[in-house]
């Protein structure tokens, strides 16, 4: 008996097997969930998450755009008629246009901005909507995010302002949602090469900078955000709502440069 035996969830998300997503997906399985998937409209992109999904023997792969209600409210009927109820739901979701997020936030077109807001920000609204009238017995819901929403990170731009509007969604979600038994969290994790931090400006330099400020002196690894993603879903979570959980090593406990700064003093002596 794992943790989601007998537990029936939607995961939306998944990119590739590099995904955040994924690693998270992978200890839900581990563990016995029953998974559905939903991947950006597109053959491509259907061919290359059911690469991945397809032989864990998904019983749900659908194309999910979040931008139309009508595609948010039909992924969750089929997710009613394959699995009757859902238990949890994983929400993976950000975009800005490669234009605006290259360019200081300052420069962010008006377009862009609302682009990135509906997609990055207010999907998470419209998924959690549908997903309560999923969880007629309560469950967990869960998003991803960034320090970057927190603090500013050179770099992110754009998308830190989205996700620190995310952040306040999360927690008014779990407000809103909280009568009904569900829970609403986010996992804040550091450094992880996938396909969207490709996109961010200096994302190269941010595993070493976590490794010479963060007070574990290291940066994590996917097996370490796909556990702790897990748990959050999970009923060992059951009393966290409204929680913005850091997976960093600690990085983001830190108001200075710490030992990087003691490691810099010495070299400069030499």
């Amino acid at each position: 008996m794992g943790l989601f035996t007998g537990k029936k969830g939607l995961v939306l998300g998944v990119a590739n097997d590099f995904s955040i997503a994924w690693a998270i997906s992978q200890k839900l399985l581990a563990e016995g969930a029953d998974i559905g998937y939903t991947h950006l409209p597109g053959d491509k992109m259907e061919r290359r998450v059911r690469k991945v999904v397809d032989p864990t023997g998904a019983k749900l792969v659908t194309p999910c755009d979040v931008q139309k209600d009508e595609d948010v409210a039909r992924v969750f009927d089929e997710a009613r008629n394959i699995y009757g109820s859902l238990d949890f739901v994983l929400h993976s979701i950000a975009f800005a246009p490669l234009e605006d997020l290259k360019k200081n936030f300052v420069y962010a077109s008006r377009e862009g901005f609302k682009t990135a807001m509906d997609i990055s920000v207010y999907s998470l609204a419209i998924v959690a909507r549908h997903a309560a009238e999923s969880m007629p017995n309560g469950g967990a819901i869960e998003t991803l995010t960034y320090y970057g929403g927190e603090k500013v990170v050179s770099g992110y731009n754009l998308m830190g302002v989205c996700k620190a509007a995310l952040d306040a969604s999360v927690k008014y979600l779990a407000y809103d949602l909280g009568p009904k038994k569900i829970r609403v969290n986010a996992l804040s994790a550091g450094p992880v090469k996938t396909l969207a931090a490709s996109a961010v400006g200096e994302s190269d330099k941010l595993a070493g900078l976590y490794e010479a400020v963060s007070p574990m002196q290291r940066n994590i690894d996917r097996e370490e955000v796909g556990s702790a993603g897990m748990f959050l879903l999970s009923d060992l979570a059951s009393g966290i709502t409204g929680e913005i959980m850091h997976v960093d090593c600690g990085y983001n406990a830190m108001g200075s440069p710490g030992r990087a700064l003691e490691a810099a003093e010495a070299a400069a002596k030499k």
